[in-house]
């Protein structure tokens, strides 16, 4: 197959994005309409639901992600207005702060409810359709960086984003023979409106990009253009795959450039 321009399109396709009312989610799915997709964003605030919806052209299905109930809902709702979909971003999730010594059995089954189990559960629904339509599909999970490294405070949000990464390779072995890829995204520092809140005072951007190889921080259309590599037939034979999009932290393995020289140390140097 030789390849050509139509290979980015996404004419014709039906995407669901959850989360995608803010953040990387909603870089996705405006990533996802400029390519031409049809989109249904999946998100559990009704007021960031419509309007992301309202500016991709798509669909808001006011859906809380951890509920099959509701899970099931949101996909008829989807068929019934777009079709069936034949990509699927399970983007949708959330952390806290939960040190190992600290942390309850609530707590670690919210975040495991919350960066895992919604995982299967969306996954499970949106492949059962795409195995009933035969026409093969593209899943894409969004991880972390945190799920291939330690992550102090944070065990069971790491612990999940970790399950996420072998979840995908399982899928992809399993839904392989349907023609559906599952592959990840693993982000790290990427620019959202709840990073600039937690990111706080002047100057804090530049301090994080300063720990990037590539000497600054992600954007959310950066993730987006990944992830619409993913969904076209640019990525036809690519499944199983975690894509770091990070700036290169993940293969710095703990080396950072040095903010005066920009020589490598190991660990970040003030």
């Amino acid at each position: 197959m030789a390849l050509d321009r139509d290979a980015t399109s996404l004419d014709g396709v039906t995407a669901v994005v959850t989360g995608g009312g803010a953040g990387i989610g909603r870089g996705i799915a405006a990533g996802f309409a400029a390519y031409g997709a049809k989109v249904a964003i999946w998100e559990r605030d009704e007021d960031t639901a419509r309007a992301a919806a309202d500016e991709v052209g798509g669909l808001a299905c006011v859906v809380d992600v951890r509920d099959p109930d509701a899970v099931d809902a949101a996909l008829s709702a989807t068929i019934e207005a777009l079709g069936a979909p034949t990509v699927l971003v399970n983007n949708a999730g959330g952390a806290f702060r939960s040190p190992l010594l600290d942390t309850s059995p609530n707590g670690w089954e919210a975040l495991i409810r919350a960066n895992l189990t919604q995982v299967l559960l969306c996954t499970q629904r949106v492949a059962r359709e795409m195995v009933a339509a035969g026409a093969g599909g593209s899943i894409i999970n969004i991880a972390s960086i945190e799920g291939v490294r330690a992550a102090p405070g944070y065990a069971a949000y790491s612990a999940a984003k970790a399950g996420v990464l072998n979840l995908t390779q399982t899928a992809a072995l399993e839904l392989a023979p349907h023609r559906i890829r599952v592959n990840a995204l693993a982000p790290d520092i990427t620019m959202t409106e709840g990073i600039r809140l937690l990111a706080g005072g002047s100057g804090a951007e530049d301090r994080a990009g300063a720990m990037v190889p590539m000497g600054r921080v992600g954007h959310v259309d950066e993730m987006a253009g990944a992830a619409v590599f993913l969904a076209s037939r640019l990525s036809s034979y690519v499944t199983g795959q975690t894509i770091h999009v990070d700036g290169g932290t993940n293969a710095g393995g703990g080396w950072y450039p040095h903010p005066q020289t920009g020589d490598y140390v190991l660990g970040p140097t003030r």
